[in-house]
């Protein structure tokens, strides 16, 4: 059995925002009880992450990290179409991932205990952010 939808998310600007709630909802619809949730951000500055859900300041340092990492505006940079955090934001998005696949069990995702599901919004304006869902499995 196959199972595909897409969703919309709007961010605020760069930050982790937690979408587990809307993942489990649509494995739950699914109908299927057991197979693999497979997620696909359609977009370049952005990122998911699989992180802890249960201190914020797990997501604040990572931030943190981040922004050291690779920092806005480098003068290394070429790419500044749309701002100084532009290439940063593609270049967060490179060293994190685009998708994920997180198991079914018994028709619900099957996380640990710690574990939620982010959007990472890598760029510092809102954007409308494009997921797609694809369940498989019986």
């Amino acid at each position: 059995m196959l199972h595909q939808q897409k969703l919309r998310f709007s961010t605020t600007g760069r930050g982790t925002y937690d979408i587990t709630k809307q993942i489990s909802e649509a494995i739950e619809k699914s109908g299927i009880k057991s197979g693999i949730c497979h997620i696909f951000l359609q977009h370049t500055s952005a990122s998911l992450i699989l992180c802890e859900n249960a201190d914020n300041t797990v997501r604040e340092d990572l931030n943190a990290y981040m922004s050291r990492l690779v920092k806005d505006g480098d003068s290394l940079y070429k790419h500044k179409v749309e701002g100084l955090d532009d290439m940063a934001a593609h270049i967060r998005t490179v060293l994190t991932q685009s998708s994920l696949s997180i198991p079914v069990h018994k028709g619900k995702s099957d996380l640990g205990l710690w574990q939620g599901i982010f959007l990472w919004e890598h760029r510092t304006n809102s954007h409308k952010r494009n997921i797609a869902i694809t369940i498989m499995g019986e």
